[in-house]
């Protein structure tokens, strides 16, 4: 769309509010491929994308214009102040109103429907662009969600994710420790031989990383290991690959996948290889997190032949590493899948 490109590299300061109660924060609006996305003009990393087409002003004629995701129900909020960037909205608005059908020029409907398909098509139905689309646009919300279904997957195979009251206030702790107040992590029943990151976050652990370990390094290092592997394969990508296109734009549409669209998904992710980062990258979430390479290199190959490199690029070689859990929170934490 002509009105679109003309505005590509077209960036102006907004103040943003993502739910009614939420507090404002100043973002820094940019077009995108069909999207505003609204970014931190601090850390450069974009908050959320917004559909071109389904922007509703909700102030005309009033300044400073205030915009919604789809109309006044949405709750969320952007307000902006710079007439070209108001300008430019107005006038891509005006090229998507003209280019729909008009009641009595049939043959121009016609024309402009088919062109209208084809572009839907060539958007929506190319699989690669529709899948990376929705994996880079999906909010966390949903992200969760769609982690929660995978690893109902998982216990299809492996049983259900352990539970009990101590050993659940450790795994948050623990999962809070290495990645974040917002991630999980579930120990299930069975053998795994590393850790899965799904979306949500959700790290999915085996019984084997704690049950007859002498520490929780072990398990604290396959944890590190799968954030670290997530930043290069993104585990909601991977996910929406698996549920191919026509699940994926059905997840833009009504905002969730078909019933059955991971089914064996769960089966696959355990008979595929645990990926291994690669070991600067993955040194790096070691010394962040305060916590000794060793004893995960150790775990994959006792020798130390093949992790010679992490064991000798060890952070906490000559120092002390933090302590990932007290002694009485491990035993606990060990006890989870007990009956």
């Amino acid at each position: 769309m002509t009105a679109l490109n003309q505005y590509q590299r077209l960036e102006a300061a907004g103040i943003w509010r993502e739910t009614p109660k939420a507090q404002l924060r100043d973002v820094i609006v940019s077009f995108g491929d069909a999207t505003l996305v609204l970014t931190d003009p601090r850390s450069e990393v974009p908050l959320t994308h917004w559909s071109l087409p389904a922007v509703t002003r909700l102030n005309p004629g009033k300044m400073p214009a205030r915009y919604a995701p789809g109309g006044p129900e949405a709750g969320e909020e952007l307000e902006i102040e710079d007439e070209l960037m108001i300008s430019a909205i107005s006038k891509v608005h005006r090229a998507i109103e003209a280019s729909k059908p008009h009641p009595g020029r049939l043959r121009g409907g016609l024309m402009l429907g088919a062109a209208a398909v084809m572009a839907v098509l060539a958007l929506f139905w190319v699989p690669p662009a529709l899948v990376r689309h929705a994996a880079d646009i999906a909010p966390p919300a949903q992200r969760a969600e769609i982690g929660r279904l995978i690893l109902a997957e998982i216990a299809k195979t492996t049983g259900s994710p352990c539970s009990r009251p101590a050993g659940d206030m450790v795994r948050q702790k623990l999962a809070t420790r290495l990645i974040g107040p917002e991630a999980e992590i579930a120990v299930v029943p069975a053998t795994l031989r590393g850790a899965l990151r799904l979306p949500g976050p959700i790290t999915v652990i085996g019984e084997d990383l704690i049950e007859g370990q002498l520490s929780p390094e072990v398990a604290a290092g396959h944890i590190l290991a799968a954030q670290a592997a997530a930043v290069s394969d993104d585990p909601m990508l991977a996910a929406l690959r698996y549920a191919g296109p026509r699940a994926t734009f059905h997840l833009l549409t009504a905002g969730t996948l078909p019933g059955k669209a991971l089914s064996g998904y769960g089966e696959k992710l355990l008979a595929d290889a645990v990926p291994r980062p690669d070991d600067e990258q993955l040194l790096a979430y070691f010394t962040r997190a305060g916590i000794s390479s060793e004893p995960y290199a150790r775990s994959l190959d006792p020798t130390g032949e093949a992790v010679l490199g992490l064991i000798e690029a060890d952070p906490f070689r000559t120092a002390i590493p933090k302590p990932v859990l007290s002694d009485r929170e491990w035993i606990a934490l060990q006890e989870i899948c007990d009956q």
